[in-house]
Parts: structure tokens; sequence; C-alpha cells
């Protein structure tokens, strides 16, 4: 069963692993296939649909690097909107910052940095236009994100240990056999066991009747004791609403007959006072 429960264990691993795209490679694949998307429009803004979009660079876990062969001009507020809409059909984080790089002095042209909070430009203003040249467009996504991704990594599959782990102690404690112990009264040869209304004596259980039971009870309490009529109905009987006649005389000749294989005990009447159980 343990083992059944570390495959179930590795199997949600594998799953979680393979499945999610918060990690590193995928976070890689679909950051390259939105900017390829990105050059892809920005040169058919300016009905170009033949010049090369060059491969895109992973410049180290956070940043990647768009460059297109070819010279272009660029409106920023355009920009904002052709990457907004590319990362967000890729599913990609929305915690980012753009760098439009000229290629002839690798200076920072126009910027801008978006979040789900921010939403800010940097100079030049919307509306304006970078000058014809050799551009490079960079994304390098905040620090915050890759964080929150390494805790998800790991708090997931520590849920998922967890949740094994109480599910195996679990299935133990099913398995764990009942030590409660069951109690029972020695009378002679027999064991009396009020709770189960039965006698047992070696391999041989005699059930008796409730009413039966009852008075063993009361005889085992007080053993070598006479106890009256009167207390004997009245426990038995009348503390339950129920008048009788001959019960008493015939629930202790029923007793007897269970008794009698042991001759260490007897049942003795003293004649129009009561009974007791006498125990040698």
């Amino acid at each position: 069963m343990m083992n059944n429960y570390l495959n179930i264990l590795v199997l949600f691993l594998i799953l979680f692993t393979s499945c999610d795209d918060s990690k590193p490679l995928g976070l890689e694949k679909k950051t390259k296939i939105a900017l390829r998307d990105v050059g892809h429009k920005l040169l058919l803004n300016q009905n170009d649909s033949t010049s090369l979009i060059l491969p895109v660079k992973k410049l180290n876990s956070r940043s990647y690097r768009l460059e297109i062969d070819t010279t272009l001009t660029i409106e920023p507020l355009l920009l904002v909107e052709i990457i907004s809409d590319s990362f967000k059909s890729a599913s990609l984080p929305e915690n980012y910052i753009i760098e439009v790089i000229q290629c002839r002095n690798n200076e920072v042209a126009y910027s801008f940095q978006k979040s789900t909070t921010i939403d800010k430009t940097v100079i030049p203003c919307g509306g304006r236009y970078l000058p014809v040249g050799f551009y490079v467009i960079e994304v390098n996504y905040a620090v915050i994100n890759s964080n929150s991704s390494q805790w998800l990594y790991f708090l997931i599959p520590l849920g998922i240990v967890i949740v094994v782990i109480m599910l195996i102690f679990k299935q133990k404690s099913r398995k764990t056999p009942n030590t409660v112990k069951v109690q029972y009264e020695v009378i002679g040869s027999f064991r009396f066991y009020p709770e189960q209304n039965k006698l047992v004596k070696e391999a041989e259980e005699i059930a008796l009747s409730k009413k039966e039971c009852e008075l063993l009870t009361l005889f085992i309490q007080k053993p070598n004791v006479l106890i009256k009529r009167e207390e004997l109905t009245k426990r038995v009987w009348e503390d339950n609403g129920v008048i009788v006649g001959r019960s008493l005389d015939t629930y202790i000749s029923k007793l007897r007959k269970k008794l009698q294989s042991d001759t260490s005990i007897k049942l003795v009447n003293v004649h129009g006072v009561g009974y007791k159980l006498r125990i040698l």
C-alpha cells in the first residue's frame, strides 16, 4: 500500500514539472514566440513582409533580445500596444521592462515598464516616432516573478508530500489491531462478560438473556452475600417499571442450569428471604 502512495507522489511530481509553463524552459519558449510576433507586427505596420527577423536571444534567465535585420521607425504607443497584446496572448508574466536600444551607439532610445499595478512610459512621449535606424528590443522580467515561481515550485510538491504522508498514516491506523481490553469477571471456571451478555468456559460460550446478565452482575458484586428478593426484583424489574410475580425464581433457575457445570459455584436459595452466589 505504501508503494502505491509513493507511485502516486512520483506521478504528481512528474506531471507538475512537465506541465507547468511558469518554469524557466516554458517561459523561454513562450517569450521567444511572443517577441517574434512583436517583430512580425512591427514590420507589417511598415508594409514590410520580407525582412528577416533574427532568432530571439536569451541574455540570462530573465532577459531576452529581439533583433530585426532592417531599419525601421518605431511609434512608442503602438509598440506598447503590440507587446502587451502579444505577451497577453502567450500568457506571459505581467511584470516586465521593455527597452528599445539603438544599435549604432547601444543607448536606450525608449523604454517602458509594465506590471499589474504600474503602466508607465519613459521619454520620448507617445505620438513621437523614433528615427529610422537599426534597433533591438529587450524584455527584462521583474525579479519578483522569479521569486514567486521559486516558492511555487517548493510549496506545491511539499503540499503533495504532506497529503501522501497523511494518507499513509491514515491507512496504517486502520490496520492497527484493536487493543482495547475486553472486561470480564472470573466466576470459578467461567469468564463472565457483562457487556456482551455471555459466559465462557474454556471453549464453550453460553449466551445469557438481558435479565440473566443483570442478575448475575448483582451476585458477582456481592459474592457469598445474601441478597434479598426485594432488592433483586427492584434492581432488575421494578426500576424499569415492570411488575413481576415468579419471574425472579424462573431466571434464577435458568442461571443455575447454565452454571451447573462448575461445582465450585452455586446459587443458594434462602427460603422466603433471597439468594446468594456461593463461591468456594
